[in-house]
């Protein structure tokens, strides 16, 4: 019998071990030294709160799941009822087919037809490659096999966790420059500066009972990255990517977890991206994108 997660293949290098779901190309867990960096999900349930998904070809949501494309109106399905918007894409219920299965590498494909929303049709690959040194990097691919333009945005949704317990008493550190604000049904209505809020995470401090859903921008150009920290596990646990490929970040708090792991989600576009057209990828016939970010963890000193 198959579950909702289709097979899990495992990748084991050094003290790091990970599960890769074929549904949705999710990652499944990850641990160092036995410990939780990822929060894992069970493969027989439908992962909570889109958990370790890949999302495309759109990540966050479409207002009303409706946009204008090439002079075309577009209505996609809604899947999310509390704000009537569509959520995370169409790729994360799919099976990927498997491409590659080695000892630390996974590349898993999937084709993604044109359909009623969505008239585009794009190859999708996802790499999952475990190292040692280095921890887990995660790459995803699009290619536009189509005919014709197609919008595109991405990102992958981890829980992160650094071992057990609540993020409560975790230290969050990352230090984008401005907050999207959304409204009541999550639609993005401005862009703040972070800098003296209540998000503010430039200097490393506890989360405690703060609650965070928002998407973040305005890193400096290059690499960037999040840190949790747990002092009660001395563990750290770091997500990074750079700006060419996620010049955006969501971050939750994961209430719909327990607030046992936080949700880090690099994107390459906003919010909603599909209606205001920031930083949303238009990829011609042939041409790809690329979306790659790493997550790997160390003791504390």
């Amino acid at each position: 019998m198959r579950g909702p997660n289709g097979r899990l293949l495992q990748l084991e290098a050094g003290a790091y071990r990970a599960g890769i779901a074929t549904v949705g190309a999710g990652l499944q867990s990850l641990t160092y030294n036995g410990l939780d960096i990822v929060l894992p999900f069970d493969m027989v349930e439908i992962p909570p709160a889109y958990a370790g998904k890949t999302l495309a070809p759109w990540p966050n949501r479409v207002a009303g799941g409706a946009y204008r494309f090439d002079g075309a109106e577009h209505q996609l399905p809604v899947n999310e009822t509390a704000t009537g918007s569509a959520l995370h894409g169409l790729a994360l219920w799919n099976d990927w087919a498997i491409l590659t299965a080695g000892d630390t590498t996974v590349v898993l494909g999937h084709t993604l037809h044109g359909q009623p929303g969505y008239p585009f049709q794009l190859e999708l690959e996802a790499t999952f490659d475990l190292q040692a040194d280095t921890g887990l990097t995660y790459s995803l691919t699009a290619l536009n096999a189509g005919c014709s333009a197609a919008p595109y945005g991405a990102s992958s949704h981890p829980f992160l966790t650094a071992g057990p317990g609540s993020i409560d008493e975790s230290t969050l550190q990352f230090a984008p420059a401005s907050i999207l604000l959304v409204d009541e049904k999550a639609v993005p209505v401005a862009l703040e500066p972070v800098a003296g809020t209540r998000w503010d995470y430039a200097t490393a401090r506890t989360i405690g009972s703060d609650t965070i859903d928002h998407a973040f921008t305005g890193f400096p150009a290059g690499p960037w990255q999040v840190t949790l920290e747990n002092p009660g596990a001395g563990l750290s646990t770091t997500l990074r990517s750079t700006t060419d490929c996620a010049p955006w970040v969501q971050v939750y708090s994961g209430e719909l977890r327990g607030r046992l792991g936080l949700a880090v989600e690099p994107m390459s576009c906003p919010p909603n991206a599909f209606n205001t057209l920031q930083d949303l990828v238009i990829l011609q016939p042939g041409e790809q994108h690329l979306l790659r970010y790493f997550l790997s963890a160390s003791f504390l000193a």
